[in-house]
């Protein structure tokens, strides 16, 4: 019954394609734009995505205490990260635009790949939509992203930055597996609906928090941008 209901109330896929492509082009250049102008724009807009992140996940939840400190930190360590990877003073505006642009071209690949080319699942019993195939177009996307920063930045090591961002992106994508199996777990779609074609802002924000947190927990221990290591 509740796949049938399911099947009935779906859009098609070229529907909800064209809500989310929607979608993206208002979203993005005003990120874009606070990412550029830095501070005290880019802390503002953290801070405020972290709660409305926050009110979320505490409604996803419900508020039980254990899953309330867990999303303290599954929002906030990557929030910091974020943060803490824009106040870098050589690189820092490049390093927050390029994890930006390769989570949106990882997530971009996962979902062109997965729905045309379909194929066996990732983790069925987790997602229902994750494929291989998806997988792979996050991969080569968000290494494609590598190649043209470096290209773009004249920071010469292609192919090490090309490397970089494909595992950049297949942990964003983890990041995205993981919260779908929190949602199954508390048998929600979305964690809102706040944005059309996507959901929530948790369910826009996913794979950047994995990939921020993996950059910007590599950036401290390295004590500089992974673009400087170039």
């Amino acid at each position: 019954m509740n796949g049938v209901m399911a099947r009935q109330g779906a859009k098609p896929p070229s529907q909800g394609l064209t809500v989310r492509i929607i979608s993206a082009a208002v979203m993005i250049p005003p990120v874009v734009a606070v990412v550029v102008l830095g501070t005290p724009y880019f802390e503002i807009l953290v801070a405020a995505g972290s709660i409305v992140a926050a009110w979320e996940w505490a409604n996803l939840c419900g508020r039980r205490g254990g899953w309330l400190a867990l999303g303290a930190l599954y929002i906030g360590v990557p929030s910091v990260a974020l943060v803490y990877l824009r106040g870098d003073p050589v690189l820092g505006m490049e390093t927050v635009l390029w994890v930006f642009a390769l989570v949106w071209a990882a997530d971009t690949g996962a979902y062109g790949f997965g729905t045309v080319i379909g194929g066996p699942k990732l983790a069925p019993a987790i997602s229902a939509n994750k494929t291989w195939a998806g997988l792979a177009g996050a991969i080569l996307c968000s290494g494609l992203v590598g190649a043209i920063a470096a290209a773009l930045l004249e920071l010469g090591g292609e192919m090490r930055l090309t490397a970089i961002s494909a595992g950049i992106g297949m942990a964003s994508q983890a990041g995205d597996l993981a919260e779908s199996w929190i949602k199954r777990h508390f048998r929600k779609k979305d964690t809102s609906d706040i944005i059309p074609g996507h959901g929530g802002l948790l369910d826009r924000i996913d794979s950047l928090l994995a990939a921020s947190l993996v950059v910007g927990g590599v950036s401290a221990t390295e004590l500089g941008s992974v673009l400087q290591w170039l």
